[in-house]
């Protein structure tokens, strides 16, 4: 997507690898998966900031960005890369961005960020392969903005779509209710909170 990366000391990088098996749900939807654990994370160790989750896996303070989370897959092998603005976060960018310090959160380190978050991805991955995306899904909207929640969608062919959102499809589409009441299924987008 021709973005710029920052990567500052005192911020988390990290990449986790899944190994497919033949059972699991489709790939892509790993990235709810690593959403719900990132953002569940950050409230245990934030709980006064108003974090939520933005499809499909941004997670936000307010309108600002604050972490991200990538997935390239070579056959079986998934690798997840997720950064995390826990002590700094880049200056000028087109759009809002934070980091919990800049909440008056004092930021753990990036090593003891990891060891809070290792076990919470290690348990919605499971979830993922024992009850499917519907469980993952449920947390995930429980986590999000709220349903009616305005938003602008800028799709690959550079159509732009306004709607209000209207929750997730079962393989984890953003379900899109235009101005005339039809739902749109969004698989692909980049997605703005209006």
């Amino acid at each position: 997507m021709g973005r710029a990366w920052e990567s500052p000391a005192g911020n988390f990088y990290g990449s986790h690898l899944v190994r497919l098996r033949p059972a699991d749900p489709p790939a892509p939807s790993l990235a709810f998966v690593a959403a719900v654990a990132l953002c569940e994370v950050l409230m245990a160790q934030a709980p006064l900031v108003p974090f939520m989750i933005k499809w499909p896996n941004d997670i936000l303070i307010g309108p600002a960005k604050m972490c991200g989370i990538l997935l390239e897959r070579t056959e079986d092998a998934v690798v997840i890369g997720i950064g995390v603005n826990l002590a700094h976060h880049p200056e000028a960018m087109p759009r809002a961005v934070t980091c919990l310090a800049a909440q008056g959160v004092t930021p753990l380190s990036p090593a003891a960020f990891l060891g809070d978050l290792a076990p919470h991805f290690a348990h919605w991955l499971g979830v993922w392969r024992t009850d499917g995306m519907a469980a993952v899904i449920r947390r995930w909207e429980a986590l999000a903005h709220p349903r009616a929640t305005p938003l602008s969608v800028s799709l690959p062919d550079g159509t732009q779509l306004d709607g209000a959102f209207d929750g997730l499809s079962a393989d984890g589409a953003l379900c899109l209710r235009l101005a005339d009441g039809r739902i749109r299924a969004i698989h692909a987008g980049d997605v703005f909170l209006v």
